[in-house]
């Protein structure tokens, strides 16, 4: 144990030596915010790395390294950052207006694209983030219902409001703090890949009025979604008279220029979308049946879903939504990034597997992620799904110390990851992904001299 402790420290040391702006500037934050970060997946011990400038594939910190990048925005980067044609578009803009307070053409524009691209968007409201749109989508189906209840998968993610972050991690039946008992007594959650529990569910509760997921599977596909199950769900949503809602945040424009409901030939009632909506910039948008959005409507009679909001559709996010989804629809984007994270999962998995270390990569479309002390069948082709999806082995807790020290490895070697996995671009190359491979086998060793791996 004290060898282990040493090596634990001759890494943090490393890390230490190789950013010291990004320590220096992270004390500063520690004065002013919450564990020195205004994001929670941006904390890192023993302080997260400040990027300066990004372009691409890349970003350079303000140490002057340069680092490929799979956090992707957050998702909201298809096209990589600083896309030419994204820049010009809001750099046009912001000398024109920035807040007119008005409605302007440039929302029409977005509307007609997303409408264009997206199968379920008959009509649309736009917000400023995805945790809006869902809030959105659950009101809006309350009150085309009239029933309270809303139905989730264990492990789905939809933002951090009251009535969707019960159940998003593990442990699944741990009460969240803040969240009253009251609203989480509406939330009903099953697991998912489960048609049986759905329609018992739905056939018990009355109150049930919606079905929201993430069509791919929770934090994007953690735990994997295939069409079956959607379509499944799709049948059952129909048969009870319940409105199906998929949470395209993170798929919508990514996995296919439709989303997941795209791709699988499934529509929803609803969609939320934000993230590559807007080109990098905020913006989110819930989209989905003409019928069930009319509450926002101002309807002599009937009631009305109050809806405010200072920078819906904002004319800078416009601009670059608009620049972005432009691209998407040619379907090139999509078509490069999904092929770029199949060859990096299937390159990790064979450096894993010449190395006989008990680790797997897996994931679909731009999506991949680490398993660490894995127990199981090796892939044999892209689809492939540990532990046959098994919600407590795939989200189970990991170890902190093992996910830091692995940034913090990959972060020396030229790698930047939002935790066990990323999201690969449109602007990633098989330069990069050769480089991504070699510093997971270079990290994985440090992390065994440690005794963490």
């Amino acid at each position: 144990m004290a060898q282990a402790a040493l090596s634990e420290c001759s890494l943090t040391t490393r890390y230490e030596e190789a950013f010291p702006n990004s320590r220096k500037l992270f004390e500063q934050a520690k004065a002013l915010f919450p564990n020195g970060v205004t994001h929670d997946l941006r904390h890192l011990e023993p302080f997260p790395v400040y990027v300066e400038r990004a372009e691409g594939a890349y970003k350079w910190d303000v140490d002057g390294h340069r680092l490929i990048d799979y956090w992707a925005g957050h998702g909201s980067l298809l096209l990589g950052h600083s896309h030419p044609a994204v820049v010009e578009a809001v750099q046009r803009q912001m000398g024109r207006a920035t807040h007119p307070g008005a409605c302007h053409e440039l929302e029409i524009e977005w509307g007609r694209l997303v409408q264009r691209l997206v199968p379920s968007a008959e009509k649309m409201r736009f917000v400023s983030s995805g945790t809006e749109a869902t809030l959105m989508a659950l009101r809006l189906a309350r009150i085309f219902t009239g029933r309270p209840k809303m139905l989730k998968f264990a492990g789905h993610f939809h933002g951090w409001h009251d009535f969707v972050v019960p159940a998003a991690d593990g442990p699944q039946s741990t009460p969240v703090p803040g969240v009253p008992e009251g609203v989480a007594a509406d939330i009903v959650v099953v697991p998912s890949n489960d048609p049986a529990a759905v329609e018992q569910a739905l056939a018990r509760d009355w109150q049930i009025g919606c079905v929201i997921l993430e069509p791919t599977g929770g934090h994007f596909g953690a735990v994997p979604i295939r069409g079956d199950f959607l379509r499944s769900l799709r049948e059952l949503t129909a048969k009870h008279e319940r409105l199906l809602i998929f949470d395209e945040v993170i798929t919508g424009f990514r996995v296919h220029p439709g989303g997941a409901q795209g791709h699988y030939g499934v529509r929803p009632d609803l969609t939320s979308l934000a993230k590559i909506l807007a080109g990098g910039l905020p913006g989110g948008c819930l989209a989905g049946r003409a019928d069930v959005l009319a509450a926002i409507e101002f309807r002599p009679g009937k009631p009305k879903m109050k809806h405010p909001g200072t920078f819906n559709a904002n004319p800078l996010s416009a601009a670059a939504g608009i620049a972005a989804l432009g691209l998407v629809a040619t379907g090139e984007p999509c078509r490069h990034a999904n092929e770029i994270g199949r060859l990096l999962r299937q390159n990790l998995n064979a450096m894993l597997i010449s190395r006989g270390l008990n680790w797997v990569a897996y994931g679909e479309f731009s999506g991949f992620k680490f398993l660490p002390d894995y127990e199981g069948a090796r892939p044999t082709q892209d689809d492939f799904v540990p532990y046959g999806g098994d919600l407590e082995k795939l989200e189970g807790p990991r170890n902190p110390r093992l996910v830091h020290a692995f940034r913090r490895g990959m972060l020396l070697h030229g790698i930047d990851l939002p935790g066990l996995g990323g999201m690969t671009t449109a602007a990633h190359t098989l330069q990069d992904v050769e480089h991504t491979v070699r510093a997971a086998e270079a990290t994985i060793d440090l992390l065994q001299a440690e005794g963490l791996a």
